[in-house]
């Protein structure tokens, strides 16, 4: 039963990087289908990868077991570590993102194995417990492994909380890149009343600011909206009213399309940066690529899957931040997220309804068929 899988692992305290034992509740069941079974640590991370059959096509389901801490344990209506049905609710840290798709993942490959034995393709699970976290030794490391032995997945379904007011309404067919810059400004500290013995590095990226701010970078796509550019931080002064400061530190971050690519936004930021006479360090840190899933095999089964299962035909979108989804595109064609709402992930009283959780697992169920019968 889905309900009572996700309540067990609810219940492990599996705060990123810690599994606490997650993975092994959903291995011991996997294990009884056939799968064969790789445990992959990468430095204090836990991941698995597990595949029943050999031939293609390949469906994966991904996922991730850590949770993010529950906050202040007291605001909850119920201890976030103990499963609790209230109003026909399931309360607990990651019961939306991401316990309850997990639960659904297992209960429906048992369910499609005992109804289709001798499937064709082959069915597989990549799980990590770093997702939540910096994300360097999770689902990354996992995909460089598959790909340094030749692995490709045709399929992959990531459990991901997708849907927005209802269950349903929305699948992820693909995220933005991100981008991220540290800017340092360099300009020469001084006495605030010696205006011509200084260089007030503020004044000098001023300018430059304004146009990086007001300049269109893009005009998206068919799948993504315009590429932005915004300033998350900056820092600068010594706190004294009478002291220009000798540098500024800005941090700021690109959500780009892929009309937009990595080497085009940097280089002009940087033309913006020389035309206005900026002295500076910028060293950047791409996180993510921007990948696509387009209308095709995938998109069309799980569609088709949530129709029937929830009577709700989903939106296609590529909004948020970012997944594990653009490690896995790296070596899978075909990509895409769909999971509860995602309402209260990472707020105090985390919940998903009761009613939500078994056309959850049929619609995962019926989009094996689809891929993989019909």
């Amino acid at each position: 039963m889905t309900l009572a899988l996700a309540k067990a692992l609810i219940a492990r305290r599996s705060l990123t990087p810690d599994d606490a034992g997650c993975q092994e509740i959903l291995i011991e069941r996997l294990e009884k289908l056939g799968f064969t079974i790789e445990r992959m640590r990468f430095g204090n991370v836990d991941n698995f990868w597990a595949r029943r059959g050999i031939d293609a096509p390949v469906v994966v389901f991904a996922g991730h077991t850590d949770v993010v801490p529950s906050g202040p344990e007291a605001s909850w209506f119920s201890p976030p570590f103990e499963p609790t049905i209230r109003d026909k609710m399931l309360y607990g840290r990651g019961s939306a993102d991401m316990k309850t798709s997990l639960a659904a993942f297992i209960t429906a490959i048992e369910a499609f194995v005992e109804n289709h034995p001798a499937h064709k393709g082959s069915i597989a699970l990549l799980i990590t417990s770093d997702e939540e976290g910096v994300a360097v030794d999770g689902t990354v490391r996992v995909v460089e492994a598959l790909k340094a032995r030749g692995e490709t997945l045709d399929y992959c379904i990531v459990g991901e909380p997708t849907s927005n007011k209802l269950v349903g309404d929305m699948i992820k067919n693909g995220r933005r890149g991100s981008l991220s810059g540290k800017l340092i400004v360099k300009g020469i500290q001084g006495h605030i009343a010696y205006p011509h013995l200084l260089k007030n590095p503020i004044h000098m990226i001023a300018p430059a600011i304004a146009e990086l701010a007001t300049t269109s970078w893009d005009s998206g796509n068919e799948y993504f909206p315009p590429t932005s550019w915004q300033i998350s931080n900056i820092n600068g002064g010594t706190g004294a009213t009478n002291v220009v400061p000798g540098t500024v530190d800005i941090l700021f971050n690109f959500r780009f399309s892929t009309a937009s690519t990595e080497q085009e936004l940097k280089s002009r930021v940087h033309a913006i940066l020389d035309k206005h006479a900026v002295q500076y360090d910028l060293q950047w840190e791409l996180s993510g690529k921007p990948y696509i899933t387009p209308k095709g095999n995938l998109v069309e089964a799980i569609s088709r899957a949530i129709e029937q299962c929830y009577g709700i035909s989903p939106e296609l979108s590529t909004t948020g931040g970012t997944s594990d989804g653009r490690f896995i595109a790296d070596i899978c064609t075909q990509v895409i997220e769909f999971g509860p709402l995602n309402a209260t992930i990472h707020q105090l009283n985390e919940c998903v309804a009761i009613a939500d959780i078994d056309p959850l697992k049929l619609t995962y169920q019926r989009t094996l068929e689809n891929l993989l019968i019909k």
